[in-house]
This record gives structure tokens, C-alpha cells and sequence, in this order.
């Protein structure tokens, strides 16, 4: 069976991706971890969560995965310790020093993190003799390429699916270092290679517009049937920075994908799982490295793509069956008249018009326009606890 495997940047992002159907996440802990401006897990926070995931069998890695300077190292195995002692199910490193010292002092699953850019079956099994269950393929792969490295190894193999694509190779990048002071090897990525630049020519700008060098996000839906069936254990989604929504709907039509073609192993309709995904995403996206060496029409360069859909207005906090009332906490501005889309944990997807609500105090109003109002409202169907309200387009 494959595992979805999707991000989380907090506890209430760890609860979307489980119950909205990821068989794991990966989250980033205070120390050690690569997204250090995420609001990442205390390890109590990072308890809860495990203990939230394994009531519904499903798995917990973190992210131990900078490339430590001497600076950097302090601390490490007694937070390694403390991790297991968490009841963590696997880490995810890069460095050579920090998957040593867990091995040598922790019982905890190692998965080799696509910083170390495994491309070839013989590095492979340089890790795989070195205690490592699982390899995170370098980015820079085709389907083929993975099909036949699957083949020639017996190990645990896992392929980014979805989200952001660094320009540099597998991530290792001195951009933001150079630029900004923020390593992101150790955690600071700002992002530099998506800021605009003037491209110059003898001195004179070659375009009428900014230029960057940033790639378009990675999306991978018509390459999952190809890769379930070249072995590949875990489809990973990118994106510990997202917002609930995004995870909500990313990870819920990559389970209903997955689902279908392993039931059915086939596909016919590719459209509704591309239309879902375009109601969370606001960049651009392309196939990245699936189909072959990316093109110009893989990259941003003179292009601006990011543009917040405003979809998602309101998450489900508690429904009361008795008497059919549902209490809503407003992530974006609605009103009454609205015609509304209920995104439900098993991707199941309702509508109804907002004919009326009430704020927290059962006075009736006609819009919802404070940021996480409380609203209360009685649609013509029951809704689950944290299920998604969009505006419907």
C-alpha cells in the first residue's frame, strides 16, 4: 500500500491532513528542523500529535533535517532522546553526523531527506547499509528514471507529488545566504530566488518586466498511477507553510485519486481532481522533473502567479445533530445569499445557500466580516467537525 504522506506546520494543520486522509505527516520540531520561521512543535505539541495519529493508526515523522554547522550540533542527542521518548514513528535527516547519533543512541526509523540528492541505486544502498528505511528521491528524477531505480533496490522509496520547487539543486541553496544573512540550510530560506531582478544586457534590462528565477510549484496528478505501479512507498506533499485549506483539499484529492486507481487501476476522468486542486492553489504549477528535464515552460522567470482564491471562508468547529445547528469559526469574509460549499474530511463535497445566521450571541446578521468570527447557521444537511467552508465559484 502506498502512503500519502502530507505536512504539518502546526497541531490544528496535523488533524486536517490525518483526518482529511494522509497515512502520515511530517512536522518540524523547535530544533534542527529546516522550516525554522513555520510555527513549529514544542514536543509536547509534537506528543499530542503522535498520540492524535496513532488513535487513527496512522504515523508521525519529524524533520530533523538541516545541514548542522558546528554551532548547530549542541542539544542534539538528548533531543533525539526526547523524540523517541514521543513515540515519534521516523525521523527525516540530511546530515551524516545527526543520522549517526540517532542510530547510535535511539531506536527511532531513519528516512534519508532529499537534501542528500539520491539519484542512483548504488547510493541507494550506501544508505540502505548504513541503517537507513527509507530514501527520499532527489526532485531532479523522471517517472522512468524512479521506475528503475524501484526495481533494482529493496528499500523504501519516497517522491515529492506536490508544492513548492526550490530552483536550486534539491534544495541546497546559498541565495538566500548570501542575499539575506538567512541560511536556508539551516532553516531561513527567504525565498530569494522568487524576488524580482532586473536581467541586464550591456547594461540595459532584456525585459519589459522583473525577472526571477524561481520554477513553478510542482503538481503531479497525471503521474500517480505511474508511479504506484514502479513501487514507489510513500507520495509525498509539500508545504508545512499552508494553510488548512490548502492541505485540506490538496491532500483529500490525492487520497481520493490514490483510492481510485488502486481499486480500479485506472483513471478515465483526470479533470475533477485538477479542478479541486485549482481551488487551493495560488501559484502556477508544472510536473517538475516527472516527464523529463523541465522546460521554459516549467519556470516563472518574467511571470507573477500568486493569487489567494479567497475560497475558504469558514471552518466546521462543532455540529449539533439534535437540532441540525452548526457553529462556524470565519476565516474570510461572507454574507447571506452566499452560495456555499461544504468540503467534508472524506472529500465529499455538498452545497446550500446561507439563507441565515447568527453570531455567538444568537443575534441574527447578514454578513460575517471579523477575522475568525464565531457564526452559528443551520445547513439543510448534517456537516463533521472540521470540515471546510468555500465560497462556491
Amino acid at each position: 500500500m502506498v502512503e500519502l504522506l502530507a505536512p504539518a506546520g502546526d497541531l490544528e494543520k496535523l488533524k486536517i491532513a490525518l483526518l482529511y486522509g494522509a497515512d502520515a505527516v511530517y512536522v518540524g520540531g523547535q530544533s534542527f528542523s529546516l522550516r525554522a520561521r513555520a510555527s513549529n512543535f514544542s514536543l509536547d505539541d509534537i506528543k499530542a500529535g503522535v498520540r492524535f495519529a496513532h488513535d487513527l493508526g496512522k504515523k508521525v515523522y519529524v524533520t530533523t533535517n538541516i545541514i548542522p554547522h558546528e554551532e548547530d550540533v549542541e542539544g542534539l542527542v538528548p533531543y533525539l532522546q526526547a523524540l523517541e521518548a514521543c513515540q515519534v514513528d521516523g525521523l527525516i535527516a540530511a546530515s551524516p553526523h545527526i543520522i549517526e547519533q540517532a542510530m547510535a543512541h535511539t531506536r527511532l526509523e531513519i528516512h534519508l531527506s532529499t537534501q542528500q540528492s539520491v539519484t542512483n541505486h548504488e547510493t541507494v544502498r550506501f544508505w540502505q547499509d548504513r541503517g537507513v528505511t527509507r530514501i527520499v528521491l532527489a526532485r531532479e528524477l523522471d517517472k522512468q528514471q524512479i521506475k528503475a531505480l524501484a526495481q533494482a533496490v529493496d528499500v523504501d522509496l519516497e517522491v515529492f507529488i506536490h508544492g513548492g520547487m526550490c530552483m536550486s539543486y534539491s534544495g541546497r541553496c546559498s541565495l538566500s545566504d548570501n542575499l539575506t544573512d538567512r541560511d536556508a540550510n539551516r532553516g531561513g530560506c527567504a525565498h530569494s530566488c522568487r524576488w524580482h531582478y532586473a536581467f541586464l544586457a550591456d547594461g540595459k534590462p532584456v525585459f519589459d518586466t522583473p525577472f526571477s528565477m524561481s520554477s513553478k510549484d510542482l503538481a503531479a496528478l497525471r503521474q500517480i498511477p505511474d508511479l504506484i505501479d514502479a513501487g514507489v512507498t510513500a507520495l509525498k506533499i509539500e508545504g508545512r507553510m499552508k494553510s488548512i485549506h490548502y492541505i485540506a483539499t490538496v491532500v483529500s484529492t490525492y487520497r481520493r485519486l490514490i483510492d481510485q486507481y488502486l481499486q480500479t487501476r485506472s483513471i478515465d476522468d483526470m479533470s475533477p481532481f485538477v479542478s479541486e486542486l485549482h481551488k487551493a492553489e495560488n501559484r502556477l504549477t508544472a510536473e517538475g522533473w516527472l516527464e523529463g528535464e523541465p522546460g521554459i515552460e516549467g519556470q516563472l522567470f518574467n511571470m507573477r502567479s500568486e493569487q489567494p482564491t479567497g475560497l475558504f471562508i469558514g471552518l466546521v468547529r462543532t455540529y449539533d445533530a439534535v437540532f441540525g445547528e452548526a457553529v462556524i469559526e470565519q476565516r474570510n469574509h461572507f454574507v447571506l445569499g452566499d452560495e456555499i460549499e461544504v468540503l467534508e474530511p472524506d472529500g465529499s463535497i455538498k452545497h446550500f445557500v446561507l439563507e441565515a445566521m447568527e453570531d455567538e450571541d444568537g443575534i441574527a446578521i447578514d454578513t460575517a466580516r471579523h477575522a475568525r468570527q464565531i457564526v452559528r447557521m443551520r445547513p439543510p444537511f448534517p456537516v463533521s467537525p472540521y470540515a471546510l467552508l468555500r465560497r462556491r465559484t
